[in-house]
């Protein structure tokens, strides 16, 4: 929770404290926050209890830091083991390269091995770097060409 705060913020803080409360309410001001920070952290451990005893022994192991859906989404990803055999059986990078083979006109393994993917040529099709002439550009040279 304050993990992002830093050296210069809890400066500030306790300037802005003193000068607010001033140095002679200060000590009574923190021992407040202090207790009324206790009995918030009092409050939810017990709520936590309370869902916990009600929810019944299935749900031993709940853990509410599962409900923020980051940690959710990491806890089932990491413990499935369909998900871990898939993840391990699929090479992205073998992938991506074989893709970048194929643009670039190289001859990818797939395609060496006899593979759906045939080698490109270069030359082959359409020039796709070269930015092709726009309908207007083109009207243009006919009239001047037609002019002359």
């Amino acid at each position: 929770m304050f993990n992002d705060i830093g050296a210069l913020e809890l400066v500030t803080i306790v300037v802005l404290a003193i000068l607010i409360f001033g140095p002679d309410k200060l000590p009574k001001v923190i021992q407040d926050v202090t207790g009324v920070i206790r009995k918030i952290r009092a409050f939810s451990d017990s709520a936590k209890q309370d869902i916990r005893s009600e929810l019944g022994p299935e749900f031993k192991d709940f853990e509410f830091e599962d409900l923020n859906p980051k940690n959710f989404i990491r806890k089932q990803l990491t413990e499935n083991e369909d998900l871990k055999e898939i993840r391990s059986s699929f090479d992205l990078r073998k992938e991506l390269n074989d893709v970048t083979d194929a643009v670039n006109g190289k001859e990818s393994d797939a395609a060496a091995a006899g593979g759906a993917l045939p080698a490109a040529t270069p030359g082959a099709g359409p020039d796709m770097l070269k930015k092709p002439a726009t309908p207007a550009q083109e009207q243009l040279t006919r009239f001047d060409a037609d002019a002359t």
